[in-house]
Order: structure tokens, then sequence, then C-alpha cells
């Protein structure tokens, strides 16, 4: 008897799990898994495979499919149904994604057999498919064909989000970006699991949004940039085209017109938004123009309503963010009134408000709105009354301190683009912080997310944007995504030369990001 339990443990021993493989991937999974079995490989009669509604892992597909299919040269044909050896499969169902995390969890495996993702939501499928896209060579980005078969490590992976709300901010206000420009950075910020883009669409400088009934917004209004350069703006059209592309990529689009402050562009366009009836010329200067919407208006009121309305309609996510910062000419009455009645419209057409975080000085929000709090990381007796009042309100927060977020603050060792108000952020600087531990007393539970916000004072170009984002945002995809640390810091030693690694397939991309001496190049 004692001879065959030691057989028994011998045996168990033997199929034991092997260690989990040191793979590569940002952010980092929560689990990582050896499993018995060589490593999967890509061969010409391999399918990827759909179990599930096409319409919801259709568009995962798809971009597997376009990825894989110039690196390999293989047919790879979409086909529902149950997976073969060799197939890839996307599988769909209320049981697949890890427990607790139906919204955007996923399942990953791969082995000589095949590939399989499983997951509850579209979301989860396309996560999934961004990490087995990290385990695949870089060179697959190139879009040529490979002289080597593709392989992936036999792997196990079980992953889901941190938080909710994980976004970038592109300001288009100030320099104003095309639909094709802005849809390449979807695309780029869709591989590092970023499912928020929060585009900031108004500013003094610039109103880059078309809304019916107030056609000079656009004519007028955005018709400049910073430093005069001729504007643009976005059709609702062509707004909506963004917001579909952004969907099939796991990407909600957050649109912003920035109100009451900031609102130069519309005053140019509309003198009866003023408070004696006179336009002000362009405001093409980098730095605000302390402008506001007349508050006895009752056709900034009427503006106001129009412009939530439209934007309400044109991006069907649960968010819809009112702007509210840095108001001047107005009485604090004066301010949560108009911050009250424009939160209170949105909530009428079925969105939670974001604003910035002097939108907590109003203690008359409607249930649930969420405040973005934009002071440092060591915050001032002013910005925890503000977190708290929304807290107070049944909503939550979104984390966007600039020390350490702001990705237009300069690099510390590369100081030719970008802003220093908030002084240098680097690599290092956007990964050594915990959303968490900002507020005492507000955990995970209040806190929605976090953001890097983008703003274009001094950026241009959509490479521009790039050098500025990248590898800033991989940082705070990681901060967003991954676990909090066991211990007071995450690993930046071990995080890094992940990051070096994701970053070879901006190579392949041609993305222009910046080399950062806080990395192990």
């Amino acid at each position: 008897m004692l001879m065959a339990s030691a057989t028994g443990l011998a045996g168990a021993a033997l199929i034991a799990a092997p260690p989990a493989p040191a793979i590569s991937v940002v952010p980092q999974p929560v689990e990582v898994i050896g499993v018995r079995g060589d490593a999967f490989r890509l061969d010409s009669d391999a399918r990827i495979m759909i179990d599930g509604d096409p319409r919801e892992a259709g568009p995962v597909a798809r971009q597997l499919a376009d990825l894989l299919r110039p690196s390999s040269g293989f047919e790879l044909p979409i086909v529902r149904g149950a997976a073969e050896p060799g197939d890839i499969a996307l599988v769909l169902a209320a049981d697949e994604a890890p427990d607790g995390h139906a919204a955007e969890g996923y399942r990953l495996r791969a082995d000589e057999s095949g590939v399989r993702i499983g997951a509850a939501t579209a979301a989860g499928l396309s996560n999934g498919m961004q990490s087995l896209r990290q385990l695949l060579p870089a060179a697959v980005e190139d879009g040529h064909l490979l002289s080597y078969p593709l392989e992936v490590v036999a792997v196990e992976i079980n992953d889901y989000p941190r938080f909710a709300y994980r976004s970038v901010m592109l300001d288009v206000a100030r320099h104003f970006f095309s639909v094709l420009e802005v849809e390449r950075f979807i695309d780029e910020i869709a591989m590092l699991k970023i499912n928020t883009l929060h585009l900031h669409l108004a500013n003094d400088q610039g109103w880059r949004i078309e809304i019916e009934g107030w056609p000079l917004l656009t004519e007028v209004g955005g018709l400049f940039e910073v430093d005069g350069n001729p504007g643009g703006f976005y059709t609702q059209q062509e707004f909506a085209g963004i917001v579909d592309y952004a969907a099939e990529r796991n990407v909600m689009i957050v649109p912003e017109a920035n109100m009451p402050g900031h609102t130069h562009a519309a005053l140019t366009a509309y003198p009866e938004l003023t408070c004696d009836g006179v336009a002000p010329g362009p405001h093409t200067l980098m730095a605000g123009g302390g402008s506001s919407l007349c508050p006895t208006s009752g056709e900034a009121e009427r503006l106001a309503e129009d412009v939530i309305r439209q934007l309400a309609a044109l991006a069907p996510g649960p968010y819809l963010h009112l702007g509210g910062d840095e108001v001047s000419g107005y009485t604090d009455d004066e301010y949560t009134y108009f911050m009250e009645l424009t939160s209170s419209i949105a909530a009428d057409e079925g969105k939670t408000a974001i604003g910035w975080q002097e939108l907590g000085a109003s203690d008359e929000l409607p249930i649930g709105t969420i405040g973005q709090y934009w002071g440092y990381t060591e915050p001032n007796e002013q910005g925890i009354e503000l977190m708290q009042s929304f807290l107070n309100q049944g909503g939550a927060i979104v984390l966007s301190p600039p020390d350490v977020a702001y990705l237009d603050q300069v690099y510390p060792d590369d100081d030719s683009l970008g802003l220093e108000w908030a002084g240098s952020n680097g690599v290092a600087d956007a990964y050594d912080w915990d959303p968490a531990s900002i507020f005492e007393g507000v955990g995970d539970d209040q806190v929605l997310g976090i953001e890097g916000p983008l703003w274009t004072e001094t950026i241009d170009t959509i490479e521009d944007v790039e050098f500025m984002a990248f590898p800033r945002l991989g940082a705070l995809a990681e901060i967003g995504w991954s676990p909090a640390p066991g211990g007071a810091h995450r690993d930046f030693d071990e995080f890094a030369p992940r990051l070096v690694t994701f970053l070879e397939r901006f190579e392949q991309l041609g993305v222009n990001f910046h080399r950062s001496s806080d990395l192990p190049w």
C-alpha cells in the first residue's frame, strides 16, 4: 500500500504542469500558466474558427486574419463552427471569461493542437487577440511574407483588467487631426488594451464637431488652430465613422466639447453667446483665452443643450464629458447652475456625465456623475474636497495626475516637444504610482479608471502625438490593467524589458515613439 502511494506520488510529479513560460506582454496578464505540449505552429490549412455570435466575434476574427495572412502567406479562412487541430478558435459564451470578469476578461490557451481564446464579450475576445498578437514575432506587424513559420509558445493565460476605464485623451481642438490620423492612433492604443479615447473637441483655438442648427461653430470656429494654421472639423457622419471604427477595436469614444469656459472659438462664431454681443477675433495662441459663455445668456443654454444632446446621440457609450474646467467670469452660483443644467441634460439622454474636478463644486449633480482628477499625486485640500464630492453623490473618479499621467509634459531627456508646468514626466514616473494610494480611504471600487491626457499646444502632427504618447502610455496601460503591486511599488526593472519588446512592434509599424533613456535598449 505504501509502495502504491509512492508510485502515485511519483506519477503525479511526472504529469505536473511545467513552469510558466517567460512571455513578454504589455500590460502584464493576471495569470500565466505553463502547459504541457509543444508550441503552436501556424500551418497552411489553419482556419480562424468562430464559436458564438459572428456579429460580435467577426471584427476580432477579421483583425486577426488581417494580421496573419500577409506574414504567413496562408488563406486563413474565417469559419463558423467547432475548431479542429491546427485552428485558432474564438469562442464567445457566457461561461468563457474568468469568474467575475465577464465584461473584458478572457482565457487564452496555445499548444501544438491549436490556439483557443474564450470570452463572454467581444471586448474580452479583442483583449485576448491583442495578447496573442504579442506572443507572435514582432515581424508579423511588417505586413510582408516571413521566411520562417509563425509559432506561439505553449501557454495558458487567464486575464482581466483591474479598472474598467483605461483611457487616453487626444486634444483635437488646439491642433486638428484628420479622421485617418485619429483611426491610426486608435489602432495603436488598442494594442495596449486602452479601451477609451476621450476626444477633446472644442476649446478656445477651435471647434471641431458639426452641431446641427449652429453651422458657424465649424464654419468659423473651426477655421484655425494654434499659431493660426488652418484647422478643420468632423462632420457628424465622419465622427460616427470614428466611433464605429473604434468600437470594432474595443475602444469607446467619449466626446467632450468643453463648456462654459475655454469657448473662445464658439464666441467668435456667435456673438450672441457673449455678454456684450461682440464677437472676439480668433484665438490662436497656445495659452487659453480666458473666455466663457455669457452666464446670463439664454442662447448659451440653448447651445449647451443642443451640443450635449447631439453628442450623446453620436457616441453610444455610457459616458459624455462635459468639461467644466478653468471657468472665468462666473460666480460660484452661476457655475454650479450651468454645470447642474448640463449634467442633467446628459442624464436625460441616458449618459453618465464626466467632468473635470471643478465640477465637484456642486453638490446637486445627477447620481453617479464621474469626476476627473487633474491634480498632483500628492493632492491638496481642495482636490480632496472636490473628489469627495463626487463620491458623496454616488459617483466615482478618473485619475489623471499631471506629474505622472499627462502625456503632453516634456520627457526628462528630451524637451523638444511638450509643456513643463507639471515638470518632466518619464516612463519610470508614469509607472511608479498607484491609483488607489492618492486619496486616503479611496480604493479600487471608487476609482473608475485612469486617463493620460495629451494636450496639443505644441503637438501639430500625428507623429508628434505618437512621440509624446509612447512609450509612456505603455506604463499607464499596465497601471490601468494589471493587478496592484504586492509591495509598495511596481517593479520597473521587470516591466522595462517587456515594454522594449513591445516597442519592437511599433518599429515594424513605423510608429514614432520616443527612445526614452529610462528603458534598456
